[in-house]
């Protein structure tokens, strides 16, 4: 790809970063000394991070990780503190929902929902590289990805439990998709800490790699260098399957395939190929974002 773009976004609590190159927005969790443990400034910052990057056509893929030894321990010990003296921690975001399009899927959840589900909304393939533990909601934020790619020796647990709590931010829906009703279960009645190794075999993570977020930005690359437009409209349909009727797919793949073939990004790919050359697309606008996981 040629270099057309590179800048940052940093949420209003600077505690979730961005930069933006080429199409790859790397995203990165900013509490290291924290473990980049969930409280109200990240929650927020997860939304205000995601809606920026969601409006955005330029971007064609994303990495999710955390800075330093973690990708994140799931909610800060101050937020267990304010529930044991029932204090409402959660500052309610009420400027960010009020920004929203009245029809917008986001305005309806929980704020917690909203941190995790605005990244499984965006348009662009979402990679998350997880090193060190991902307890509790930050495991539920890694499963709004698309992709995991774990660190062998990484820590994951549906941690909630163990705090008296069940899981809020869609991980009571999405675990048992990904790993069947029992191993779900399991894994969210008791808090079992599984390996990234054991993860990559009982599918809660896509693969292992040493160096997660090596692996996911390499692959990010690969995915932004593909036409946009197929790679929105596989992605959207991939992840419909969860939900729409077996027939209902296939009609959408035929008219997803009719609207594709012979685009002028379409017919860029098939010049690049046979002339053995990067090809130069174009970054189409974007539809209002669907739920693109259940």
């Amino acid at each position: 790809m040629t270099s057309t773009l590179s800048d940052t976004i940093t949420g209003t609590g600077g505690t979730v970063r961005a930069e933006i190159t080429d199409g790859v927005a790397d995203v990165r969790l900013n509490r290291p000394e924290k473990l980049n443990a969930l409280n109200a400034a990240m929650f927020g910052d997860l939304v205000e991070v995601g809606l920026v990057i969601r409006r955005r056509p330029d971007v064609r893929a994303v990495v999710l990780s955390g800075e330093g030894r973690a990708f994140c321990a799931g909610l800060d010990f101050s937020v267990f503190s304010a529930m044991t003296d029932r204090t409402d921690w959660r500052d309610r975001d009420v400027e960010r929902v009020d920004q929203l399009d009245p029809d917008d899927e986001l305005r309806e959840l929980s704020r917690g929902q909203r941190a995790a589900r605005v990244w499984a909304g965006l348009a662009a393939p979402v990679i998350a590289a997880v090193s060190g533990p991902a307890f509790g909601g930050g495991l539920q934020l890694a499963l709004s990805a698309d992709i995991r790619i774990v660190a062998p020796d990484a820590s994951l647990s549906v941690a909630e439990v163990r705090w008296g709590l069940i899981p809020d931010m869609a991980g009571t829906q999405i675990l048992p998709r990904l790993l069947g009703m029992d191993v779900a279960m399991e894994l969210t009645l008791t808090g079992r800490v599984v390996t990234g190794a054991e993860a990559a075999r009982i599918g809660l993570a896509t693969r292992t790699a040493d160096d997660p977020r090596a692996a996911a930005l390499e692959l990010a690359r690969q995915i932004a260098g593909h036409n946009p437009e197929a790679v929105r409209t596989a992605k959207a349909l991939v992840a419909s399957a969860w939900r729409v009727p077996f027939g209902d797919g296939l009609a959408a793949e035929r008219a997803a395939m009719t609207r594709i073939a012979t685009s002028p990004n379409q017919r860029e790919a098939v010049r690049a190929r046979l002339e053995k050359r990067d090809p130069v697309f174009t970054d189409p606008p974007l539809e209002t974002p669907p739920e693109n996981q259940p």
